[in-house]
């Protein structure tokens, strides 16, 4: 058994798949910390036009099944489609079989649990202490960035967290979106699939150990997150 655990853990072509993961999380942390947080303010505000088509959009990964929506993204930003030929020939960027498409893949799956208690919180703040914020003279964004902001710092936390958490779990999107490509676009969590796929189990299962670790410490942050200062 230890012998399994260290043979898998020093695999060279670990490597790539190791380093490819923890890129996509941090990038995504950030992407997720920005526009996961403009999202939720906006979700916040009263009806406005297209914001149920905004919620929608956002709400659509967690009630869709991954498979299902790395195929429409497919069909959406392939090559062959009007968008995926405009941003090819215009910017240079495709998301297919790329790292771009894998980052895609990881920002759209974990962003809905960063958005939606992150948007609950707001709309509950704002209505007790940014309706007292406003009416001392204090304008939108200064509301947001120095009341609102501060008041909801552990549900951000534990949503950017949770969110970050699921795009490194992300298997579905990714395979249909990003490819499997070995050294390029395969991560930790495709080489669970590679390996079971392989029949090599005792790899599977030391890699799905090790994911299953990296959910423990999310978990510890999350309690931690929660806990009022002192």
């Amino acid at each position: 058994m230890i012998d399994a655990v260290w043979t898998a853990l020093t695999d060279p072509a670990l490597l790539h798949p190791a380093q490819l993961s923890l890129q996509i999380a941090l990038i995504t942390l950030g992407l997720h910390a920005v526009f996961g947080t403009l999202l939720a303010w906006a979700l916040a505000q009263p009806s406005w036009p297209g914001r149920t088509l905004l919620d929608a959009l956002v709400t659509v990964p967690l009630v869709l099944p991954p498979i299902a929506l790395g195929f429409f993204l497919l069909i959406l930003l392939g090559r062959r489609s009007p968008l995926g030929q405009w941003l090819d020939q215009s910017v240079g960027l495709s998301f297919v079989f790329s790292v771009e498409g894998v980052l895609l893949a990881s920002f759209v799956a974990g962003l809905p649990l960063v958005v939606k208690p992150t948007e609950a919180a707001i709309a509950g703040i704002s209505k007790t202490l940014g309706e007292a914020s406003r009416t001392l003279g204090r304008g939108e964004i200064d509301t947001f960035l120095f009341v609102i902001l501060p008041n909801i710092r552990g549900t951000l936390v534990a949503g950017l967290v949770l969110g970050t958490a699921r795009s490194l779990g992300e298997v579905g999107i990714t395979l249909m979106l990003g490819g499997n490509i070995i050294g390029k676009t395969n991560t930790v969590s495709l080489e669970v699939y590679n390996a079971v796929f392989n029949g090599d189990y005792a790899r599977a299962a030391v890699l799905s150990a090790l994911l299953g670790l990296v959910a423990l410490a999310v978990l510890a942050v999350i309690r931690r997150s929660g806990r009022p200062a002192i």
